[in-house]
């Protein structure tokens, strides 16, 4: 398992990546203007972490909702990396969004509107149906399959267009992935952080000893 999806986004081009005039006035995504953000003015974007705090071992994942490869991964590894090391106390989990396009932007954006307990299972309902809520080529309707996944996993409809419409947020979120990815110089996706050592994607035995040979130190 080396697939690898490649980071080509200027944070110019990522700023635009939330909407078009056109889909803000039928939808209420947010549009961003073309200067910079003010940083000072924008939310706090919340770390996504699982597990135990005081763990031993840390991973950090750079990943993206429309990237095939972090699909995989999180299907054929992270599974087994949660129930074996993450429950279990051994492994603190971070995960990193990575937007490569409007609709992983999205769909992250509707990911967070659960809030810290919901975040992690709409993940997952994310990669695994990647190939049917993001295949349409009409941003409408990749918008709806969206909701439609938020209603799913018990957010209304008045908190997800509340979520939608969070042009701060969403902009805040853009500003950090781009501050988190210059500073661990992020190319593609998935990328592993074990204990601050970068690695490419990899299969869940070769995951597994990496992380049994940091629990051994």
């Amino acid at each position: 398992m080396r697939g690898f999806h490649m980071i080509e986004l200027t944070r110019r081009s990522l700023l635009g990546l939330a909407a078009t005039t056109a889909l803000v006035a039928v939808m209420g995504l947010p549009a961003f203007a073309e200067g910079e953000a003010d940083a000072a003015a924008l939310p706090e974007v919340p770390e996504l972490v699982l597990g135990a705090a005081d763990a031993k071992v840390t991973i950090m994942e750079y990943a993206s909702y429309t990237c095939p490869h972090c699909a995989s991964f999180h299907a054929a590894v992270f599974k087994p990396l949660k129930a074996e090391y993450i429950d279990t106390g051994k492994v603190k989990f971070v995960y990193r969004e990575v937007y490569f396009d409007r609709y992983g932007l999205w769909a992250s954006i509707m990911a967070r509107c659960g809030g810290d307990m919901r975040y992690f299972g709409i993940s997952s309902i994310l990669f695994e149906k990647q190939q049917e809520w993001a295949a349409s080529d009409d941003p409408a309707v990749v918008v709806e399959n969206l909701k439609t996944i938020g209603r799913t996993a018990g957010l209304d409809s008045a908190a997800l267009d509340a979520c939608f419409k969070d042009e701060k947020m969403a902009e805040a979120m853009v500003a950090q992935f781009q501050k988190n990815m210059e500073a661990d110089k992020v190319e593609g996706t998935p990328t592993l952080f074990i204990n601050g050592v970068k690695h490419a994607n990899m299969a869940y035995a070769d995951l597994k000893a990496l992380i049994d040979a940091e629990l051994a130190k």
